[in-house]
């Protein structure tokens, strides 16, 4: 039963305490959907472009994987390894997850090797167990970077075994990362690339290395908000005139 002051009327005290439940309540069910359906990550480095740019907000779906101890940061120290209603990754995926060397950060890359794969770089020319995967020029195409310098950048169209297509950049190609040793992918383990192949720290590198299954965090669903780099919080109408509409609901492919 409430309790009303003598007036009938709900006492100030009364007021707040219900005012204080509705927020309650209401970051609960945010955090109960930030959990186990979606939660929203911002793109701050180029390393998947031109798939995802730098200021792209994105939308990761946390059941498609099944849930893991990343899927409840930053509550994953109390949790333990393992996952529940666990669902793998397909090739060619944009997914989130966290490194082994750096396990407090959220990387984004690509799903390129699946468990048991090798997986080889020659010549800027992707290789899964030993077969090179197509590589179509597109020719040099504008972009603008995200200090707004547009730029002239090789780009190919790269399509996986499975079908799945998309853009990469090679901007250079004597690239440190164009020509790599055989990655032979453990069980249990993905191996992960950037769209932006010479600007990725990805599984080439001993700073992702092999990325564990238990550290997946989720598929990258759509873009819901893009914002250029003239954008500030502390200059509201830029979030109007750096608002990149046609990157709004963009599905990421």
């Amino acid at each position: 039963m409430t309790m009303t002051s003598t007036s009938g009327a709900p006492s100030a005290l009364e007021t707040l305490w219900d005012n204080l439940k509705t927020i309650l309540y209401a970051l609960a069910l945010a955090m109960l959907i930030r959990f186990t359906v979606a939660q929203p990550f911002r793109i701050p480095s180029g390393s998947m472009q031109p798939t995802l740019e730098v200021g792209d907000y994105i939308v990761v779906t946390k059941w498609t994987y099944g849930y893991g101890r990343y899927s409840f940061a930053p509550l994953e120290r109390l949790l333990p390894h393992g996952r529940i209603f666990d669902t793998p990754p397909e090739r060619g995926d944009v997914a989130v997850f966290r490194p082994l060397p750096e396990p407090n950060r959220d990387f984004v890359k690509r799903v390129i090797g699946m468990p048991g794969d090798r997986i080889q770089m020659i010549n800027g020319v992707l290789h899964i167990n030993g077969e090179a995967v197509t590589h179509e020029s597109l020719g040099p195409v504008a972009f603008e970077e995200a200090d707004g310098a547009t730029l002239e950048i090789p780009a190919f169209r790269e399509t996986l075994p499975n079908g799945v297509s998309y853009v990469t950049f090679d901007r250079d190609p004597q690239g440190d990362y164009d020509n790599t040793r055989v990655f032979e992918v453990p069980e249990g383990h993905y191996f992960m690339m950037g769209d932006d192949r010479d600007n990725s720290q990805d599984s080439r590198t001993y700073f992702v290395g092999y990325v564990p299954e238990d550290n997946l965090v989720g598929p990258a669903q759509f873009i819901f908000a893009s914002f250029d780099g003239t954008t500030s919080i502390f200059q509201p109408w830029t979030l109007i005139t750096g608002f990149r509409g046609e990157r709004f609901l963009r599905p990421v492919e």
